[in-house]
């Protein structure tokens, strides 16, 4: 579904609270099973363990606050960036607060990379980089610098390249495991929880374009 149409919807419905339990948001997507979730990507106890002992992964604390809606991917995945970096904005509310988007409670139809770089930018001095259109030799030059303390990813991707189903998701990327060559990506959404995955993998979902914003998704970098 095209913005333009999502927000003429809401404005025509808005008025008599059909918008209740976010329906609208789910049109078009077909669900991902848990099975699906589960057999898709690498959850190997030894490998996870591993992945949440990488400088970058650790500064989350193994603790992720979980999107509060199917919409909330990118402001969640900013919330939890900024909380491992020491910002004082680590809430969705927060990061939300003042940038006039998601106003209804959802973020209609979820946010596009450069939505998401708007939201992070208003919210802290930090250097904040919007990388799309990537090589694969590139991406992987991004990943070895992603157990950098100092720098912190967030990739924009569609499940439906790893899980079979699914759309355009946001969450943070907790570092790459270079030998194993396996990214460990800390998803958002309380239903996937923290997983690894094959960086090609992972690149060719990130290597897709975002309908709503006939862009490419990529990286967030925020430094």
């Amino acid at each position: 579904m095209k913005r333009g149409l999502a927000f003429a919807l809401i404005a025509g419905i808005a008025g008599v609270g059909l918008l209740g339990g976010g329906a609208l948001l789910t049109v078009g997507q077909s669900a991902v099973s848990q099975d699906a979730i589960q057999s898709s990507v690498i959850r190997t106890p030894a490998l996870i363990d591993s992945a949440w002992k990488l400088p970058v992964a650790a500064s989350f604390k193994a603790d992720l606050d979980w999107q509060s809606n199917s919409s909330r991917c990118g402001p969640a995945s900013v919330a939890n960036t900024f909380r491992s970096i020491g910002e004082e904005e680590t809430t969705e509310a927060e990061v939300l607060e003042g940038t006039g988007k998601c106003w209804t409670g959802f973020c209609i139809i979820g946010l596009t990379l450069d939505e998401v770089a708007e939201v992070a930018r208003t919210k802290t001095s930090r250097k904040v980089s919007v990388l799309r259109n990537l090589s694969a030799e590139e991406f992987r030059e991004h990943l070895k610098r992603a157990n950098d303390p100092n720098r912190r990813y967030i990739i924009n991707f569609t499940r439906e390249k790893i899980f079979g189903a699914g759309s355009g998701h946001f969450s943070p990327i907790g570092g790459y495991l270079e030998a194993e060559d396996m990214v460990f990506v800390l998803d958002v959404n309380e239903r996937y929880k923290p997983w690894l995955v094959e960086r090609e993998r992972l690149f060719s979902a990130m290597d897709t374009v975002d309908s709503d914003g006939d862009k490419k998704r990529g990286l967030l970098l925020i430094e």
